[in-house]
């Protein structure tokens, strides 16, 4: 019992023991665990308190970088406003010595110029006095003669010296008369034709040695060909022109010298297009039916243009020339028409000066007769026309005016020249003359540097499409007298040296100038 009592005694001591430390290590294990839950609490704050403190510091560094950026941006706004004023400146003292020194180089032209008039103005007193000296001295010798004259011989020479005076004094009134006619009748003429263009327009008809034919369709070109070619050359023989079919679409060209051969070959053409039967037999058929129609559309041309000037007895030939102008040209201008512009501005200007209206329409009209000849006929075509009128009856007048209309001969007749004179107005108007651009503009130059090479010009201008040349010479280095024959020789010039269609006047100014600044 006692044992026992030991033994349970030692072992509820034991347990005792057990449980205490159980307990006391589990207490020592909680504690630890809550320090280590306040160690890591600790560190966090720690973590984030650091990182507050880095990002304050980020921010303020931030903060310093941007103000000393902001000043470094004012300092140099400052710096380049200081700059861009100093530049302006420096460019308003340059303006101010820019403007003193044309100041200073004006006022030295000014000084110039006024030195060079005192020394003209010198020279020219020293003229006046050597001049006076020269009349003092002729005066003290007619004196020395008359005092040894005796009345006879002083009246004979009064008389001498008036009668000189006299015809000194006609010799300038008929001057100015004649000056006055020549004013007044180049007044008349001008008005005359200036009448005569105002009371006629006409139009242009601009004619090439190519005519255009168009097609329905392109098919249309291996028709025209033929089978070998043989469409093609049988129109072209029938005709006497080319036939040019190319790659341009839907048409053929016609190519040809002859505009009565090439309108032939158009209308047969085009019939032949409509018809739609194209081979050699109905080609020639066609050509020889439009070969007949030409020849009755020629003649019904020239006795519409006879009828419309209001002209008859024309011989028949001579009518079916004037028509066949009709497909004819000179530069831009339709023969037909430009002869009934020439007869038309021809009757106004005689109608104007009293003269013979129908003479001077009928000459008009046949003025290019010879145009229309055949190349059989040699000579040039005013002679060749002038032979026609006369063959065909026409009067010697007009026969003479058509002859000398073209200058080779010299005009002898008021007809010729009014025929001559309606001619060049005709040829002068707007696009009657075709001229390359190019060609025009070297002419001008020419013109210029003709008159440029003599010594003494200063300026030369061509005017009026080059029919004017305007010449500027020197006043102290050219006279008056001088500038007459200067005239004369710049117009010799451009006769040997340049080449040109009508007339080309040639003024020669020369003035005085006086140039004063207002200040």
């Amino acid at each position: 019992m006692d044992v026992i009592t030991i033994v349970v005694g030692l072992g509820g001591a034991a347990l005792g023991a057990v449980l205490f430390y159980v307990l006391f290590y589990k207490k020592e294990q909680e504690k630890g665990e809550a320090l280590k839950r306040d160690a890591e609490q600790k560190l966090k704050d720690a973590e984030a308190q650091a990182t507050a403190v880095l990002r304050a510091a980020e921010i303020d560094a931030k903060d310093m970088v941007f103000k000393a950026k902001s000043a470094a941006e004012k300092e140099a706004d400052q710096r380049r406003a200081e700059l861009l004023g100093q530049e302006k400146r420096l460019g308003q003292k340059e303006e101010q010595i820019d403007k003193r020194l044309d100041s200073v180089g004006q006022r030295e032209k000014e000084l110039d110029k006024r030195e060079h008039n005192v020394t003209g103005k010198e020279a020219d007193l020293l003229n006046q006095e050597k001049r006076l000296e020269k009349l003092e001295q002729e005066a003290q010798v007619r004196l020395q003669e008359v005092a040894s004259l005796s009345v006879e011989e002083a009246k004979r020479r009064l008389m001498e010296q008036l009668e000189a005076d006299a015809r000194k004094a006609a010799a300038a009134e008929v001057r100015k008369i004649e000056e006055q006619a020549q004013a007044e009748a180049h007044e008349k003429a001008r008005k005359v034709v200036a009448l005569a263009i105002q009371r006629f327009a006409s139009e242009f008809v601009a004619e090439s040695t190519v005519s255009v034919v168009d097609l329905p369709s392109d098919d249309m070109k291996g028709r025209i060909i033929g089978r070998e070619g043989r469409n093609i050359r049988t129109l072209e023989n029938a005709c006497g022109i080319d036939l040019i079919i190319d790659d341009t679409p839907e048409a053929v060209v016609i190519s040809g010298f002859n505009p009565v051969r090439r309108e032939i070959a158009k209308m047969a053409l085009e019939r032949l297009i409509t018809d739609g039967r194209i081979h050699p037999a109905r080609i020639e058929e066609i050509v020889e039916k439009c070969r007949k129609e030409i020849e009755t559309t020629t003649k019904q041309a020239g006795e519409q243009a006879a009828f419309d000037l209001g002209l008859h007895g024309i011989h028949p030939e001579l009518m079916r020339l004037i028509g066949k102008m009709k497909y004819r040209t000179s530069g831009a201008h339709n023969q037909l028409q430009h002869s009934i512009e020439v007869g038309t501005l021809a009757g106004l200007i005689a109608g104007e000066l009293g003269l013979n209206v129908k003479q001077a329409r009928r000459a008009g009209l046949l003025h290019d007769v010879g145009k229309a000849a055949d190349h059989e006929m040699e000579g040039s075509h005013a002679a060749v026309g002038a032979e026609l009128c006369k063959r065909y009856g026409e009067s010697p007048a007009i026969v003479r005016a058509v002859r000398t209309h073209e200058g080779e001969e010299a005009v002898d007749s008021i007809l010729g020249v009014l025929i001559d004179a309606a001619n060049r107005l005709s040829n002068a108007r707007p696009g009657a003359r075709r001229e390359q651009m190019e060609t025009y503009v070297q002419r001008i130059a020419a013109l210029e540097q003709v008159a440029k090479g003599f010594a003494g010009v200063e300026q030369s201008f061509a005017i009026q499409c080059g029919r004017e040349v305007r010449v500027i010479v020197a006043q102290d280095k050219i006279s008056d007298d001088e500038a007459l024959l200067l005239c004369r020789d710049i117009t010799k010039k451009i006769e040997s040296d340049l080449t040109y269609t009508g007339t080309v006047t040639v003024t020669v100014v020369r003035e005085s100038r006086s140039v004063e600044i207002a200040r």
